[in-house]
């Protein structure tokens, strides 16, 4: 069995990790890095008497047809495309670039992890709300606006504050290069009399919830894998623990989700059609568990170091169909 990883050439271990398992299984892997398309390398699709869909990279040649799975990973269609082209012109590429590639994805008919129009739906955390609470799921009371007036209305119910956060992952970069990531922060008093920017800027508020632990859930097929990690240990950590995230790598351990949380969760994979998921929650004092967000293609390189969740098996054994 063939298992086509779609990435580019900047991801992290996770990559060389499902390679790995995936070929003590038996399985080949052939990793497409996208940001290396159209530049070094090449794609021959072509429809006549015959069908020929060809992916060649330097020595290696994979024959689409012999694909019987694929992992849609990262994707960084053309971004070795010289930036001193003309402007126009490297945008027409890059466009072109992306539409080769999507069509190459979407033309494959073995089994996806996951389809990419999957992705993109689940990718609505608005929508991944609506569904969480229709299912059961505890979920915090969420304002997203660009009304000052609402966002002021929505803190008077927050007794215990709140926090704000971004629908869509981003960094800005400052004139030294340095990447600064937009995390989850607290409302102030005086950030509620300065809420101009949200003319040029809707953001997402929610209400501030009580945290005992934050976890960390995995879904991959049928099988759940969850780590917790005391965020609140330090300081810089206790809004969003990824402000820590290498001081906290060996703080993390196992933990058993309630059954009837890990079946809504199973629930809510089902309503977007996923294979796979990375589901924040919160643990509050009182023993909620609080659903925040599932990302269809987020991280879990770290959890198989610390506590040692065997996930990248558990991607191979679903893309090699295992039992």
């Amino acid at each position: 069995m063939t298992v086509l990883i779609i990435t580019h050439s900047q991801d992290n271990e996770s990559i060389p990790m499902v390679m790995q398992a995936i070929a003590d299984r038996g399985g080949k892997a052939f990793r497409f890095d996208t940001d290396k398309f159209p530049t070094q390398v090449q794609l021959d699709v072509y429809y006549g008497k015959n069908e020929r869909l060809i992916l060649t990279d330097g020595e290696q040649q994979l024959d689409l047809h012999a694909v019987s799975a694929v992992w849609y990973r990262r994707i960084a269609i053309a971004a070795q495309i010289p930036t001193t082209m003309d402007a126009q012109l490297r945008q027409a590429s890059v466009q072109e670039s992306r539409v080769t590639i999507q069509g190459m994805i979407a033309s494959i008919r073995g089994f996806h992890l996951d389809h990419i129009p999957y992705i993109r739906r689940a990718d609505n955390k608005q929508l991944q709300l609506q569904v969480a609470r229709e299912i059961g799921l505890d979920t915090p009371r969420t304002l997203t606006t660009n009304n000052p007036t609402a966002v002021k209305q929505f803190a008077e119910e927050c007794e215990q504050g709140m926090i704000t956060k971004m629908l869509s992952s981003f960094a800005i970069y400052d004139e030294q290069g340095e990447e600064k990531v937009v995390f989850t922060n607290p409302v102030t008093a005086e950030d509620l009399e300065n809420l101009d920017g949200l003319r040029f800027c809707p953001m997402t508020f929610q209400e501030k919830i009580p945290k005992a632990l934050e976890l960390r859930t995995t879904i991959v097929g049928k099988q759940i894998f969850t780590a917790a990690v005391d965020s609140q240990a330090l300081a810089k950590a206790q809004y969003d623990w990824r402000r820590q995230g290498v001081a906290l790598l060996e703080a993390w351990q196992p933990y058993q989700l309630p059954e009837d949380v890990e079946s809504k969760l199973l629930k809510l994979m089902a309503e977007f059609g996923l294979n796979y998921g990375a589901i924040d929650i919160l643990l509050t004092p009182d023993n909620r568990h609080v659903f925040l967000e599932v990302n269809p293609v987020g991280e879990f390189f770290w959890l198989e170091r610390c506590p040692g969740l065997p996930i990248s098996q558990a991607i191979a054994q679903l893309l090699l169909k295992i039992n």
